[in-house]
């Protein structure tokens, strides 16, 4: 494992983030904020985050997908329903940075717990809402999940542009995508806060976060007013573009510039297509990816997977081997940077945790404490990491 900075905390430091959050976009977002030195209070319902039950798990409440999301956390359980817990919960907003939740808007009003009482109280905090749809627009107060979202914003029928049927893509992609947004939105506004001396109300909505997102390639020829071609990116929706079958197995293979394409063609003894005028250039192969990408799929397939490793290893050409989950965890890369570590959770026992992947050469972020076990009527501190 790489030396790390010593004498410093994460870059933020000094923060108090009040988090009532619960599953993927607010978590993923206040550990990552925890994760740079940040105070998080992660402040539960009496049932507990519906993602405890996420998971394997060696206890109840505590699953795979909870302790992955929930490091650098302290924690407290109150009921906002309740008079006494909603005055605690008012105290600790009053000694807050930054306000989270996720919870409906319109259901923290009723309760008090609304963007202007709580600034009205405490004027220089940052009051967080993560929403499935801004609150101005007629979706405002529906239910939104990754699925949902998935669905709405385009990339379930992006995914599925090859088939006969849309597809959800294998990861919590719209709840990680939202919870990015939120994590770079909060320092921003903190930033802004240090030369106003006032803190503001953020709205993260996931719907039209994720619409942004898809819609940065997939726009198209949408992106003119009149449009200059449907929407999609070629490249990207070419029904060859996946990884490419070798005569034992699979590999990636991404060929990009003019050089890389006629270095490739050369190396694998396919003289008549580097003389193909239509792929000659970055403008000509544009213009016809679904063949491109069908000629590499049959050259690809008359070696094999190690074949194609040595072939391309020196060559400068993008390419690599197909890896799983296992594979990733004995990746030699992985391992050089110290990228996992074995840490010792104090209920939960040794657990393999990312490392923050980020680097700060003076300041860098750290795992100090794991997973709240259960959380008290009052804040608790987790014990401090401890690496296996």
């Amino acid at each position: 494992m790489s030396a790390q900075p010593t004498g410093s905390a994460g870059p933020l430091t000094g923060v108090r983030v009040l988090d009532m959050s619960t599953v993927g976009m607010g978590p993923f977002a206040t550990q990552i904020l925890g994760d740079m030195g940040a105070e998080v209070i992660k402040v539960e319902p009496p049932e507990g985050d519906v993602f405890r039950t996420a998971g394997p798990s060696v206890h109840t409440g505590m699953g795979a997908v909870y302790l992955n999301l929930n490091r650098n956390k302290q924690s407290v359980t109150l009921d906002a329903k309740q008079a006494a817990d909603r005055e605690e919960l008012l105290r600790l907003a009053d000694g807050a940075d930054v306000f989270v939740s996720n919870v409906r808007p319109q259901a923290l009003a009723r309760l008090g717990l609304g963007a202007e009482a709580l600034r009205a109280r405490n004027p220089r905090l940052i009051y967080c809402s993560a929403v499935g749809f801004g609150q101005d627009g007629p979706y405002a107060g529906r239910p939104a999940f990754d699925d949902i979202i998935q669905a709405m914003s385009g990339l379930a029928s992006l995914q599925g542009a090859n088939s006969d049927a849309p597809a959800y893509i294998n990861t919590i992609l719209a709840d990680k995508v939202a919870g990015l947004t939120l994590a770079y939105a909060i320092p921003m506004a903190l930033y802004e806060r240090e030369k106003s001396g006032q803190g503001q109300t953020l709205e993260v909505p996931m719907f039209e976060t994720l619409v942004a997102f898809s819609l940065v390639e997939h726009m198209g020829g949408h992106t003119f007013d009149p449009p200059r071609g449907g929407a999609g990116y070629a490249r990207v929706l070419s029904p060859h573009r996946k990884p490419y079958r070798t005569s034992d197995g699979f590999i990636a293979l991404l060929p990009y510039t003019d050089a890389q394409w006629q270095r490739f063609f050369k190396l694998a003894g396919c003289n008549e297509l580097a003389l193909d005028p239509r792929y000659a250039t970055a403008q000509a192969r544009a213009g016809c990816f679904d063949e491109l990408y069908a000629d590499l799929a049959n050259v690809v397939t008359q070696r094999t997977t190690q074949a194609w490793l040595d072939l391309l290893g020196d060559a400068d050409i993008p390419h690599s081997r197909i890896l799983g989950i296992p594979e990733l965890l004995d990746d030699p890369h992985l391992a050089a940077t110290g990228f996992f570590k074995r840490v010792e959770h104090p209920t939960e026992g040794t657990l393999v945790a990312t490392n923050v992947p980020v680097r700060f050469s003076r300041t860098p972020g750290s795992i100090r404490s794991l997973a709240p076990s259960q959380a008290p009527n009052r804040v608790q501190q987790q014990e401090a990491v401890g690496e296996a």
